[in-house]
């Protein structure tokens, strides 16, 4: 949505005062851990963007709590997998050979939003060795979420930043987007044991004692296309609904949930269903 549009919708701009609120009357609490997922553009107008929404965010859990949000680089992947959108089958050898390799400090996110972007290069801000599926911390619990994210195979399982956050009795905030943007949920995709799970071939260009080499793998194939259906049942049952509070900030359409409750659903549902 262009700016333009943003001001048009937007009866008067939200601020880091305003979002605290609105964050706190959602669930924010000083002291939680919580993993967001954001659309900048569904806020509306926000006096100062991202940084703004950042500052709101960390006002809200304090130095007690801990911000984790998503840094994906899904363009440092196989080419031969990509979809939105497809590149021709000559590329495929060249991206393959060229691809810069996956730095932490320096490697730009894609379709992750403002939100993210800016946050990944704020002082203080860590992020996980993860070539194509990274996660950006700062608080007490950053280095435990992020310090054992090294296993290609397992990007999303046990010993990623989701893994970790569901040991942590952690929280998920969508913040303007829906469950199809919900990284928790392919936690389930790893644990669940459904009749048609299977693997693809990947590939990722990373430093191996400072060289760039391009590393060929298989993992899990991750589908999100039913999450938003799981979540809408997990929602639906009243024995949930202490779970998950729903309410807007700013502008945005927002949720959030206990991540461990929602994973665990997730996992008998994909079982009996998928």
């Amino acid at each position: 949505m262009s700016e333009e549009k943003i001001i048009r919708h937007t009866s008067s701009p939200a601020t880091v005062e305003s979002l605290s609120q609105d964050l706190a009357v959602l669930g924010l609490r000083a002291g939680q851990t919580v993993l967001v997922h954001s659309s900048l553009s569904s806020l509306g107008y926000v006096s100062g963007g991202a940084q703004s929404v950042i500052s709101a965010l960390r006002e809200v859990l304090g130095e007690s709590g801990t911000l984790i949000l998503p840094t994906h680089t899904t363009q440092n992947t196989e080419p031969s997998n990509w979809q939105a959108p497809p590149v021709p089958e000559a590329w495929w050898s060249i991206i393959r050979n060229t691809r810069p390799a996956y730095q932490p400090d320096i490697t730009p996110t894609r379709g992750m939003g403002a939100i993210s972007e800016l946050f990944r290069t704020l002082p203080g801000v860590k992020r996980s060795a993860h070539p194509t599926v990274s996660f950006a911390a700062t608080g007490p619990n950053a280095d435990y979420l992020l310090g054992n994210h090294t296993s290609l195979e397992e990007e999303l399982g046990e010993d990623s930043p989701v893994g970790k956050l569901y040991e942590l009795d952690g929280y998920i905030l969508l913040l303007g987007v829906s469950h199809d943007s919900n990284s928790s949920l392919h936690l389930a995709e790893y644990r669940a044991n459904y009749a048609n799970k299977k693997t693809i071939k990947e590939g990722t260009a990373i430093l191996v004692d400072g060289e760039r080499q391009w590393v060929e793998y298989e993992m899990l194939d991750l589908d999100p296309d039913d999450f938003k259906l799981i979540a809408a049942d997990f929602s639906r049952r009243a024995e949930n609904k202490k779970f998950v509070s729903e309410g807007k900030v700013a502008q945005a359409q927002s949720i959030y949930m206990q991540q461990s409750p929602l994973i665990d659903f997730s996992v008998d549902w994909m079982n009996m269903n998928r």
